[in-house]
């Protein structure tokens, strides 16, 4: 596989084909990619709802609803096969380090008590640093959200999906739609899913990146 021509052939979807969705399974490996995301000591601290039907995607578009500044994404959002809304926790707290704890006792990550015990010594210690001010947290926890992100673009580009992220929607909107608050989270991006129709003008486009040399050093 050549990653590289991925990268350099992917791009951020502008108009989608509401007449083609993404194959089951293929949506069942992306669940797969975004389950499997690195995050900083294994802290998993998301949630990730995906939305395919027509009155989920609709849900969802209420935070992108016309005459707003984000009604540019309302097509994306209505036309896309899937979106998804990748989602941080607000408190990464002592049941959820403790759930993470036994899942991966199950899962057969410690192969002695005391690999255990250095495990959850580690990760408390980490999760302290952040848990001191909500603000820290909160970046912290999006941050891992982000290398959700960036693996679920790949992935989706690997198995020939096109995909735009989107920033621009109303927050608050989504958050009071789907209930996050009580549930602890906090939409912080979306992803539509799908295929390009003939109005993608970005597809026809070349990609533009900076110089190699003026973003990448040797030390």
């Amino acid at each position: 596989m050549d990653i590289a021509r991925i990268a350099t052939t992917r791009h951020t979807c502008k108009a989608y084909d509401p007449s083609r969705k993404v194959p089951a399974e293929q949506v069942e490996q992306l669940k797969t990619l975004l389950r499997y995301a690195p995050s900083s000591v294994n802290s998993q601290p998301w949630h990730f709802f995906i939305a395919e039907t027509d009155a989920a995607k609709a849900r969802i578009a209420r935070s992108t609803p016309e005459g707003s500044p984000y009604a540019a994404n309302l097509p994306k959002v209505k036309n896309a096969s899937h979106v998804v809304v990748l989602c941080a926790r607000t408190d990464v707290d002592d049941a959820h380090v403790a759930a993470l704890l036994a899942q991966e006792e199950k899962d057969g990550r410690f192969p002695t008590p005391e690999g255990k015990e250095m495990q959850n010594k580690g990760r408390n210690f980490y999760v302290g640093l952040h848990r001191s001010d909500p603000q820290d947290m909160q970046a912290w926890t999006q941050k891992q959200v982000y290398l959700a992100l960036g693996t679920l673009l790949l992935g989706a580009a690997t198995l020939g999906i096109d995909a735009t992220p989107i920033e621009g929607f109303a927050p608050r909107a989504l958050d009071e739609e789907l209930g996050l608050a009580e549930k602890g989270l906090k939409s912080v991006v979306l992803v539509a899913l799908g295929y390009r129709s003939a109005e993608d003008f970005n597809a026809q486009l070349p990609k533009s990146r900076l110089a190699a040399e003026s973003v990448i050093s040797a030390l």
